[in-house]
């Protein structure tokens, strides 16, 4: 109410502007008062949402005071003359986004980890799109040129990635259902759904990289391999978190053995590829060894071209030379 009061669509008077400020900056004061005594018994998830809206509104005020003075004293530049509707427009959309955040642990920690359920839809699609370039009407490739090793392990990704997401939705519904439920949030209770939130972001972290190592060749399927069986570390760990909690559903094993099967089964994947792989180097190192050893000169040829470059020499040094040929080596006569 009090930055609408500073624009009304007529310029103000100069004591009315000083006197809404003060209004505003002593509310302003009450409302950081009151956000920090709220924030007591947060977590460190709930803690750094509300600071950051806050911080939205503290920042949009002060550039509003700020072009306020500026267009009553005429410091601003030429041509920048500011805009106090858009600069009390942009503090209304601060508060009006302070609304929005969550009042408990549980609802920001959820918010979150829906988050992270978003990060792997997107990597998903990215992966959906590693296909075979699709040729033009002019016989060119369009798109991009993925190779077939890529889109090989870029399907396996796929797999993963999903089934990881499913993962993630399954612990999204326990914490609807504990939202439901009314849970006490006790400091043992904060600290435990904060670590299960830490787990599931650092698996779309993994995720991540996974999508990175696809489409950034050439692949390095040593880091691809190491990359998944930290996911699998990661995901006995959400699993000893939830069944820590006591919060677990009757979906939740079913689909965590999904995604431990799909990572099996990308782990026998790249280890197939890898051995593969290593034969086509043995044979390439192979095929070149013989082409090296057929491109030597044979030793006959190598002492009959010694032999002739020992003749230009001595002939140089006015040496004759007479060869006997009932010996098998020249007989070199000195003049």
């Amino acid at each position: 109410m009090i930055v609408k009061t500073l624009w009304t669509g007529e310029t103000p008077k100069a004591e009315s502007v000083k006197e809404t400020m003060e209004s505003y900056f002593k509310a302003l004061l009450g409302f950081l008062l009151c956000c920090h005594g709220s924030t007591l018994g947060a977590g460190p998830t709930l803690s750094s949402i509300v600071h950051g809206s806050v911080k939205q509104i503290v920042d949009s005020s002060f550039r509003l005071f700020q072009g306020s003075v500026s267009l009553y004293d005429g410091s601003y530049e030429k041509g920048e003359k500011p805009s106090i509707s858009q600069l009390s427009g942009a503090v209304l959309e601060a508060c009006s986004s302070f609304k929005k955040v969550p009042t408990t642990n549980l609802i920001a920690i959820g918010s979150a980890i829906s988050q992270v359920s978003v990060i792997m839809k997107d990597v998903l699609n990215e992966m959906k799109k590693v296909k075979p370039a699709c040729p033009s009407s002019e016989g060119e490739a369009s798109g991009d040129d993925f190779s077939p090793e890529q889109i090989e392990v870029a399907k396996m990704v796929a797999d993963i990635v999903y089934e990881a997401m499913t993962v993630i939705i399954v612990i999204r519904v326990i914490t609807r259902m504990m939202e439901k439920e009314n849970s006490n949030e006790n400091s043992v209770f904060v600290e435990s759904l904060e670590k299960l939130l830490k787990l599931c972001q650092r698996s779309g972290v993994v995720i991540e990289e996974l999508g990175t190592c696809v489409y950034h060749p050439p692949l390095k399927i040593d880091k691809i391999t190491q990359t998944v069986k930290i996911l699998e570390g990661n995901l006995d760990e959400v699993e000893a978190q939830v069944e820590y909690m006591k919060r677990s559903s009757n979906a939740f094993p079913g689909v965590c053995r999904k995604l431990r099967d799909a990572i099996k089964l990308m782990e026998v994947g790249l280890e197939k590829r890898k051995d593969l792989n290593q034969i086509l180097i043995s044979r390439q190192n192979t095929l070149y060894n013989a082409l090296q050893i057929s491109e030597q000169p044979s030793k006959q040829d190598t002492i009959g071209s010694m032999f002739g470059f020992l003749c230009i020499y001595m002939r140089n040094r006015h040496v004759s030379y007479k060869l006997k040929t009932a010996s098998p080596f020249p007989k070199f006569i000195f003049r």
